[in-house]
């Protein structure tokens, strides 16, 4: 396997488990009516950022990989965005888990914002 190649198995893989992640987390939101909300919005973001990836990886054109790479990212900072929500609102107990994917989701955002601009330097 190439350099490009494992680089990409690896990012599917770490995108996949950022979505197991923050399903798990999920199962220990507080029961709460906003809590269900978030927590259905927040997984179908987090799932859908590693299978966009997977289809970003099979794009027939470099146009097409940018639109798929942006539906990605724009998943990506989406699941940023409700676990921030969740810290706010102290929805989840284990705190330290909360960052952690927060940080996962923000290094995520940052690799596919540059793969998205080096692929349309001119």
């Amino acid at each position: 396997m190439t350099s490009k190649s494992e680089f990409i198995e690896r990012f599917k893989a770490k995108t996949k488990q950022l979505a197991v992640d923050v399903v798990k987390l999920m199962n220990t939101l507080k029961s709460c009516k906003a809590g269900n909300t978030i927590s259905f919005q927040i997984i179908k973001s987090a799932t859908s950022t590693g299978a966009n990836y997977r289809a970003a990886c099979k794009a027939r054109s470099e146009n097409e990989f940018y639109a798929k790479v942006s539906i990605v990212l724009e998943e990506a900072d989406e699941t940023l965005y409700w676990l921030e929500i969740i810290e706010e609102l102290d929805l989840v107990e284990n705190t330290e888990e909360l960052k952690r994917l927060q940080e996962e989701s923000i290094e995520i955002i940052k690799v596919l914002t540059a793969a998205r601009n080096k692929k349309y330097k001119k």
